[in-house]
């Protein structure tokens, strides 16, 4: 599992890694069961504290992404379609809204920016 840190991000080391571990998963390079790095062990492979990394799996574990088993350690946990389908909404959701910023602050028309996305759409 590669993870790459920035440290030119403004997001937080902690948050750069539940991303592309959120990323890997949803994208099927991690399957459900699969066990992940101990925080240790990433926290070594990453030059980064393991609170950054516990921190990460708290968020990851927390939004249903990965079990962590006492004693036995971290694995991407079995997922909902309809909770990747969520994700997947929102993330939608986001880049539209900002497009439609992008689009009320240059006078773009509703029509015409729904047009693109029909565009878009039906590639």
């Amino acid at each position: 599992m590669e993870i790459i840190i920035s440290n030119s991000s403004d997001k937080p080391i902690y948050e750069q890694i539940c991303l592309q571990i959120k990323s890997m998963i949803m994208e099927g390079v991690l399957s459900a069961g699969e066990a992940l790095p101990s925080m240790r062990a990433l926290a070594k492979d990453l030059h980064i504290s393991v609170i950054t990394v516990q921190r990460a799996y708290e968020d990851l574990t927390r939004d249903g992404f990965i079990e962590t088993v006492s004693g036995k350690g971290s694995f991407v946990a079995s997922q909902n379609m309809d909770f990747i389908r969520e994700e997947k909404l929102r993330t939608a959701e986001e880049l539209l809204q900002k497009a439609a910023e992008i689009g009320r602050a240059h006078g773009i028309g509703y029509e015409q920016m729904a047009g693109i996305l029909r565009m878009f759409y039906e590639e």
